[in-house]
């Protein structure tokens, strides 16, 4: 099995058998959000879906996997999501099979999938690799494997000399957890598609109480890439700030 970091993603492509390409929490629809907290930014949804659709043509995937929070809205559906939803998807459709594992953000995602589409919310095995979103707790056959999450919005903030931060950037954790049985079960945490969703510094994701997996998260020795794949450290050695 190889991963590669599509650093235009940020996105994720597993390979193994099947070439499953991995998006993370696109929130579309997020722009409606953000205006009911009077925040008015015109829709970015088309500039979003070509990021996605070059990373397909990057990488010529068997799979589009959308690793949840495809809607941002909830608990209600906007009508913003009702207008460009069904485009984007068909956008993606069009190039490659897709299938979702919906995230907390997704109630009512059904309408706009097609039969086959929609994994289990515990997540699903997919060519050896677990997938979910990341706000519940897995599904016990995704045990051992590598599962690939979503839903944490991982980020780093570099920090200089003098203590001052760079702006946070989209960074992925890895770690795992030694089962009873004696395998391992190995832990990837993605970050999120959308350039508004913002994100949790990795020296705090274990405390952020955001879903079961982060708690399993081990500080001293799990391992922090950047977008591109450059290593840059455990959490227990890189300096967290309040996230963005």
């Amino acid at each position: 099995m190889r991963l590669h970091f599509i650093e235009n993603g940020p996105a994720l492509l597993v390979e193994h058998d099947r070439r499953v390409l991995v998006v993370a929490d696109l929130h579309m629809g997020i722009e409606s959000g953000l205006e009911r907290h009077g925040v008015h930014i015109q829709s970015r949804s088309a500039a979003r879906t070509k990021r996605v659709l070059a990373c397909i043509e990057e990488t010529n995937p068997d799979l589009l996997l959308l690793l949840g929070d495809v809607k941002h809205n909830v608990p209600i559906t906007s009508r913003q999501e009702y207008r460009e939803l069904p485009g984007v998807l068909q956008e993606f459709r069009d190039r490659v099979p897709i299938a979702v594992t919906p995230g907390n953000h997704d109630g009512g995602i059904g309408r706009f999938l097609n039969p086959g589409e929609l994994l289990p919310a515990e997540g699903a095995l997919i060519d050896g690799v677990g997938y979910l979103h990341g706000h519940t707790h897995p599904d016990p056959e995704l045990s051992g494997h590598l599962i690939v999450i979503g839903h944490h919005h991982p980020v780093i903030s570099i920090v200089d000399a003098v203590g001052c931060a760079a702006r946070a950037r989209p960074a992925y954790l890895y770690s795992w957890i030694e089962e009873p049985s004696g395998d391992r079960t190995r832990l990837l945490f993605v970050p999120a598609f959308n350039e508004f969703a913002g994100g949790i510094d990795v020296g705090r994701l274990k405390k952020s109480g955001l879903g079961p997996l982060s708690r399993c998260i081990d500080e001293k020795s799990a391992e922090v890439y950047l977008a591109d794949g450059t290593y840059v450290g455990t959490p227990a050695t890189l300096c967290p700030t309040d996230g963005v």
